[in-house]
């Protein structure tokens, strides 16, 4: 199926089923997908390396500026400047400072708009990351399965990847958010299902434990680097979501 990669540092404002008016940004290459997961589902394709050139912190600034800048003179809505883009926003070793540059810029030109990370949850074990999550308002953390064979098949970490203590380290967060996409479909001739009791039991206790002040889950809806998969049905993941709204959460449903 065709997936894209985001050709621009700074992209959007797009409408996200999450953030509102979402202003994206990339600090990853505008030609290539680096992260250290290779998620089967992923809309930007399958990833092509962990380590690459990426774009300075100066230049993240300066075309962000920008951006903001033309958006306050005519007029257009950002509702959220969100870290995303060609693979994982926090392997970049500067994102610390672009956060401090990007909780400034934010500040002189939409104060109201939020700053959002979708993250991985691969780093949250770095003091420097974490330090940076007091300018993110919305920190949303990536929790598929708390399964490890589901994991290895959904999410393919590249490298070494401890389930146990990335529980263990959101649980420890202030006010996380937890993302999940729920997946069906087959893969490497095993069949793949995230929604089934076996799945959904350890995860809600999962839940438990971190305390999110938020859980959203969604579904495929662009297209996949594998034909093999497909949506969850929306009556699903509503099934999901009322036993997560049971355990006391706030939840959002992406259908």
């Amino acid at each position: 199926m065709g997936t894209f990669l985001f050709d621009k540092i700074i992209f959007g404002p797009v409408k996200s089923r999450r953030l509102g008016a979402s202003l994206g940004v990339n600090l990853l290459p505008t030609n290539s997908k680096i992260c250290n997961f290779d998620c089967i589902y992923c809309e930007c394709g399958l990833t092509d390396s962990t380590k690459g050139d990426l774009p300075s912190r100066n230049q993240v600034a300066e075309e962000l500026e920008e951006y903001l800048k033309e958006s306050v003179s005519i007029g257009r809505t950002i509702d959220a400047i969100t870290f995303a883009g060609n693979g994982e926003p926090t392997i970049h070793k500067d994102f610390a400072g672009i956060i401090e540059d990007t909780y400034h810029l934010r500040n002189t030109y939409f104060p109201k708009a939020q700053i959002a990370l979708l993250t991985n949850s691969t780093t949250v074990g770095s003091k420097k990351i974490r330090q940076t999550f007091k300018l993110i308002d919305q920190v949303i953390l990536k929790l598929d399965s708390v399964n490890k064979q589901t994991v290895e098949l959904l999410n393919c970490p590249l490298g070494s990847f401890n389930l146990e203590k990335t529980i263990e380290l959101l649980a420890s967060l202030e006010n996380p958010i937890v993302q999940t996409m729920f997946v069906q479909g087959i893969y490497r001739n095993k069949t793949i299902n995230n929604t089934t009791e076996e799945e959904i039991i350890p995860w809600l206790q999962a839940l438990d434990k971190i305390k999110p002040s938020l859980v959203m889950i969604y579904t495929i809806a662009r297209d996949t680097p594998f034909d093999t998969l497909s949506k969850v049905p929306l009556e699903k993941l509503n099934e999901i979501g009322k036993r997560v709204e049971d355990l006391g959460f706030e939840i959002q449903i992406s259908g």
